[in-house]
């Protein structure tokens, strides 16, 4: 069943969508090799609960920790652990908040350090691929507008892997709502989409082969080629004409761009010149 939001309703998950990406950014300043998963994880939980919310993901179907973190092949729902991050990895956050009857929940892919051409650009490509999608999420579409507007740019276009098993999805009061947002499919298909249905819309793309596997902890997926992944994933409200953005990439972006720890393709130009 779809949960479509009022005015009001969407403001408040506004607030959620919004801490979500505070988060995120807090992470992006402190970020380099030498740090832990495990003690981000920590720093997420803490972050949120300052700010009278609660970690959406903690015991979430039993999920032990309040974040996601996914480095390298792992697509999604890696663990936090105690190994330390080094030069080179890619590290996927994904964080859920759960504020005033609602949650927010969205990722971003960060470098730690120069990751290579290929990585940069399969990075960079599925951030686009989101915006792709995010333009189709207008009232009067349907959801497989968004899916193969993703399918299209990563690929037709590139030849990545789109990832099959895992898809975006409503949120609202529930942190997994109607409908399912798939990162594949035929533009036209799917139900049709309404003014106030709020989605994450996520795609998660290899640099390989499109096939996972999920590890004997029942969450970690990984690559099945164990080539890397990135997982980009905003908090959108379908409107007429244009989706209104509930999240915001832009104070994650200013703290990337911050932290020399972290690659862009911004500071690789000037590395350049």
């Amino acid at each position: 069943m779809i949960h479509y939001k009022t005015k009001a309703e969407i403001e408040v998950m506004r607030e959620s969508c919004l801490l979500v990406s505070k988060s995120l950014a807090s992470i992006a300043k402190i970020l380099k090799p030498g740090i832990t998963t495990l003690s981000l994880d920590k720093i997420i939980g803490d972050f949120i609960r300052d700010h009278d919310a609660v970690p959406s993901f903690l015991n979430y179907r039993g999920y032990p920790f309040n974040s996601c973190i996914s480095v390298n092949d792992v697509v999604v729902h890696g663990f936090p652990n105690k190994n330390e991050l080094k030069e080179g990895d890619i590290v996927s956050i994904d964080i859920g908040v759960y504020k005033n009857g609602f949650h927010g929940d969205h990722a971003y892919t960060f470098a730690i350090g120069d990751p290579g051409h290929e990585v940069a650009k399969l990075i960079r490509v599925t951030k686009e691929s989101l915006y792709a999608g995010i333009e189709k999420a207008v009232a009067g579409n349907r959801v497989g507008d968004i899916s193969n507007a993703i399918q299209e740019h990563t690929e037709k276009k590139y030849g990545y892997g789109v990832v099959r098993e895992l898809v975006g999805h409503g949120l609202g009061r529930s942190m997994h709502e109607d409908p399912q947002v798939p990162n594949y499919g035929k533009r036209g298909s799917g139900g049709k989409m309404k003014e106030g249905l709020v989605l994450a819309i996520e795609p998660m793309i290899n640099l390989g082969k499109k096939e996972v596997y999920t590890e004997s902890d029942g969450w970690t997926v990984r690559t099945v080629d164990h080539q890397p992944s990135v997982h980009f994933e905003h908090d959108v409200c379908v409107q007429k004409n244009k989706a209104d953005i509930l999240s915001d990439y832009s104070i994650i972006e200013v703290a990337e761009k911050s932290n020399a720890n972290l690659f862009t393709e911004d500071k690789s130009m000037i590395d350049a010149m």
